[in-house]
């Protein structure tokens, strides 16, 4: 029998389709060897993709646990973004994806545009993503760093007090450093803003 599960999810239903006994119901948690699970929308269209090398379910909480995930975001017919983590859980009828350890989050039409984490939460119900814990947003021009930051369907991260942001020369070496309150980052525009907490300072840089 194959190791690879595939399974194929519909929601708010969902359905699962894989090799025979790969789910015994008399058990409460269920080791799967290698996973490869495609999350698909109502209208049938896809969501995200998960692999991953290690992972268990569990018939009672009715919750996938991952180990070293890889989750690819779908937009249409294309990645948006591929996420890696050291561990990841999925549960609330597949709904809820949380990552934690090590996360990286690669944009993919962005050259180089790279967020770290050490955890990430997303709710497919909401069109944000909730990143916690050392953040670092890197890329050819800039490093911002914080301890909080989501990224919306706009394409905008925004980075929460404290931030701290490097600029970085030609040589991609840094030529300075400065702290300020929330920073907002336009992946459109490849400009970050800062705004103080009564909006009377504000500065917006480009790239």
């Amino acid at each position: 029998m194959s190791n690879i599960y595939r399974l194929i999810i519909f929601l708010p239903l969902f359905m699962l389709g894989c090799a025979p006994n790969v789910f015994d119901e008399n058990k409460v948690k269920q080791n799967i060897d290698s996973l490869d699970m495609t999350i698909f929308s109502k209208s049938g269209d896809k969501i995200y993709s998960i692999t991953s090398p290690n992972s268990s379910y569990d018939n009672i909480e009715l919750k996938f646990e991952l180990k070293k995930p890889i989750i690819n975001i779908i937009n249409g017919e294309e990645t948006k973004y591929i996420i890696s983590s050291e561990e990841s859980s999925l549960s609330n009828n597949n709904k809820l994806l949380k990552l934690k350890g090590n996360v990286k989050l690669k944009i993919l039409k962005k050259d180089g545009d790279i967020l770290y984490a050490d955890n990430f939460i997303w709710n497919i119900e909401n069109t944000n993503y909730l990143l916690e814990g050392n953040i670092r947003f890197e890329n050819q021009n800039i490093i911002l760093n914080s301890g909080k930051a989501i990224l919306g369907s706009d394409n905008i991260i925004e980075f929460f007090n404290p931030v701290k942001y490097i600029i970085k020369d030609e040589n991609n070496k840094n030529i300075y450093e400065i702290n300020s309150e929330n920073a907002y980052y336009d992946l459109n525009t490849e400009s970050v803003s800062f705004q103080a907490k009564d909006k009377k300072v504000k500065s917006i840089i480009y790239f």
